[in-house]
């Protein structure tokens, strides 16, 4: 183990559960939620993916099973934060982030600098935060749903 990991992580949910909908804990829309097991942040949860992938301990559904009943209804950022501490605790320390977003009708262009300095008190590192859509392709593009891709590079 020596120098610098990248990790890479996406997460995509569909419309359809409680709102409000969060990214990167910030509240970016007020009546659409996701249909998901915790409150379903998808930039929380890919950026997750990310860091875990990046320090090889596995993927966020390895160490927080859908299916356990602890994780119902559960604060992504919380999760976030865990997944930082175990990315420490083997030894490794964030170094950047870059997560872009992908909706079609969900803003984000507003929440921007509010998401990117969430994830930043979170990581303790640099976050930069875009967005896009698919120009009214897939479920995304529909409305359907979002989702989220994200990069972390780690180094020793």
């Amino acid at each position: 183990m020596s120098g610098y990991r990248v990790g890479l992580g996406l997460d995509a949910h569909r419309f359809g559960g409680d709102p409000p909908l969060k990214l990167g804990g910030v509240v970016v829309d007020n009546v659409r939620g996701v249909a998901a097991t915790s409150d379903g942040d998808v930039a929380a949860h890919a950026l997750a993916d990310a860091l875990l992938g990046a320090a090889g301990l596995g993927d966020l559904g390895e160490h927080f099973p859908p299916e356990d009943p602890q994780w119902l209804g559960a604060d992504s950022m919380v999760i976030l934060q865990d997944v930082v501490r175990m990315v420490q605790s083997a030894g490794w320390q964030v170094v950047n982030a870059d997560l872009t977003i992908v909706a079609q009708e969900v803003r984000i262009a507003p929440h921007r600098n509010a998401i990117a300095q969430a994830l930043v008190e979170v990581l303790g590192a640099e976050v930069s935060v875009k967005a896009t859509t698919t120009d009214g392709m897939g479920f995304i593009g529909r409305a359907e749903g979002l989702a989220v891709l994200a990069v972390a590079v780690v180094t020793i």
